[in-house]
C-alpha cells in the first residue's frame, strides 16, 4: 500500500557521475512510526502531572488556580514503625472524613459523653487506627493499642486531647485525633403531650424548654390536638433550690407546672428553665367542653385554648344558639367530679338569658345538655301536615 511519495536530493552515482534519484514510496509503518512517537510526546507530560498531583502552570484545574502556590500540607506523622511521612503528602479520605467529624460534634461543643453513647475516632493517616465504638455502662471504651479508656463525663474535645496524649506518649509523634459523637443515647429528654413530634431527644448540650419544645414541634399548625395552658416538668433528681417565678407552680419536689401563655408572652427569662438529662416534658392537652342535645343548632365538643372555662351562653352560642324547639328551661350541666362520679346541675337558659339568673362556668369536660319540647315538636309537626293537606287540596280543586 502506498500513501505518498518523496522526492530524493540530487547525489553522485558509481563512478563520481552525478545522478538524481527518483520519487521513492512511503510505507504505511513508517508513518505509523511517527504518528505514535508524536502521541507518546503529547499524552506523556499529562501523565506525569496525574501521577505528581499538581496541574501545569499556565493551566486551569478544578478547585484550583493557574500559578497559584499549593496549599501547605497537615503536620506529617511518624508511623508505627517510624518512617517518615512525607511532608507534601495531602489528606486522605478518612482524614477528610474526620475533619468533618469534628465539625458535627462542634455542633454540641458542651455535650458530654455518656454510657451507650456511640464514638467515631480516627487518627490522621493511621486509618488502622480508625474505629466506632460505643461506650459501655462504667463509662469506658475500647480504644486500639490503649485498651480501655474513660470516656463519660468528658466532652468530644476533652477526648480527642486525652487520646492524643495516650498515643503520643508510646505510639506515635504529634498524633491528630478527631473524636465526634455519631449517636447521642446518653444525655435524653422525652417530651410527651400536644406536639406534633413526641418522643425522646438526644440533650445536646444546653437546652433551654422553649429549644425543646421547639425540637418536638410545639406550636405547628400541623399538630392535630391543641395545646392546653400549661407544661409539666418532671425531674427524677427535683429541682433543689429553683427560685419560683410568676408562672411557676412546684407540684410536688419533682413535678413544676408552667403557665404556657407567660412562659411564651410575658417575656420572663426565668420561666425558661434549662433542662437536664431525663427530664420529661409534658404538654397538656387543651381541655373540652361539650354542647349536646337536640335544643341547640349544632352540638359538639369546643376546646378551651385560650381559656380555663366556658360559661354557659358562650357555649350555647359555640354552638349556633337554641333550636326553634328548645326546651331551654330543662337544660343540666353534667359535671365530672375528681373521683369519677358525676353530678347533674339544674340551668334555666332562658333565665340566665334574661338576666334573672347567673350564667355559670363550664370546666374542662363538662356537658351541657339542652333538650327539646316533644309537644311543641308535635304540634308544629301536625300543622305542617294540616298546611300541607289543605295546600293539595286547593291545588287539584277539592275544596
Amino acid at each position: 500500500m502506498v500513501i505518498g511519495t518523496l522526492r530524493q536530493p540530487a547525489g553522485e552515482g558509481p563512478g563520481g557521475a552525478t545522478m538524481e534519484t527518483k520519487p521513492g514510496k512511503v510505507p504505511i509503518r513508517r508513518l505509523l512510526v511517527l504518528v505514535l512517537s508524536i502521541s507518546v510526546a503529547m499524552i506523556l507530560p499529562s501523565m506525569v502531572q496525574a501521577q505528581d498531583g499538581t496541574p501545569q502552570q499556565g493551566t486551569n484545574a478544578v478547585g484550583s488556580q493557574p500559578n497559584a502556590a499549593q496549599p501547605a500540607a497537615m503536620p506529617a506523622l511518624q508511623s508505627l514503625a517510624g518512617g517518615n511521612v512525607p511532608s507534601s503528602a495531602t489528606p486522605s479520605g478518612n482524614a477528610r472524613i474526620s475533619q468533618n467529624s469534628v465539625l458535627m460534634s462542634e455542633a454540641a461543643p458542651d455535650y458530654i459523653i455518656g454510657p451507650e453513647d456511640v464514638l467515631n475516632i480516627s487518627v490522621f493517616n493511621v486509618p488502622e487506627l480508625s474505629q466506632t465504638v460505643r461506650v459501655a455502662n462504667d463509662g469506658t471504651i475500647p480504644v486500639l493499642l490503649l485498651g480501655e479508656v474513660r470516656a463519660a463525663g468528658l466532652t468530644a474535645e476533652q477526648l480527642q486531647q486525652k487520646l492524643r496524649q495516650l498515643y503520643g506518649k508510646t505510639y506515635l509523634q504529634h498524633p491528630i485525633v478527631s473524636v465526634y459523637v455519631s449517636q447521642f443515647n446518653a444525655e435524653q429528654v422525652s417530651i410527651v403531650g400536644a406536639v406534633s413530634r413526641p418522643g425522646m431527644y438526644p440533650l445536646l448540650g444546653k437546652r433551654t424548654l422553649i429549644q425543646m419544645l421547639s425540637l418536638a414541634g410545639f406550636g405547628n399548625q400541623t399538630t392535630t390536638t391543641p395545646h392546653g395552658r400549661t407544661v409539666l416538668i418532671t425531674r427524677p433528681g427535683g429541682f433543689g433550690n429553683l427560685q419560683l417565678a410568676d408562672g411557676m407552680k412546684l407540684l410536688s419536689p419533682d413535678k413544676l407546672q408552667i403557665n404556657i401563655d407567660k412562659l411564651l408572652y410575658s417575656g420572663h427569662d426565668a420561666l425558661n428553665i434549662q433542662i437536664q438529662p431525663n427530664d420529661i416534658i409534658s404538654v397538656s392537652k387543651a381541655a373540652i367542653v361539650y354542647v349536646t342535645g337536640r335544643g341547640v343548632t349544632k352540638p359538639g365538643g369546643f376546646v378551651l385554648q385560650n381559656q380555663s372555662n366556658l360559661t354557659v351562653l358562650q357555649a350555647i352560642a359555640m354552638a349556633e344558639g337554641l333550636s326553634a324547639n328548645a326546651a331551654a328551661k330543662r337544660s343540666y350541666i353534667i359535671h365530672t367530679r375528681p373521683d369519677g362520679s358525676h353530678v347533674e346541675i339544674p340551668v334555666n337558659v332562658i333565665r340566665i338569658e334574661r338576666g334573672k339568673a347567673p350564667d355559670p362556668l363550664l370546666e374542662a369536660n363538662d356537658i351541657l345538655w339542652v333538650p327539646n319540647s316533644a309537644e311543641k315538636a308535635g304540634l308544629k309537626a301536625a300543622a305542617a301536615s294540616v298546611v300541607g293537606t289543605l295546600s293539595g287540596l286547593l291545588i287539584y280543586g277539592k275544596l
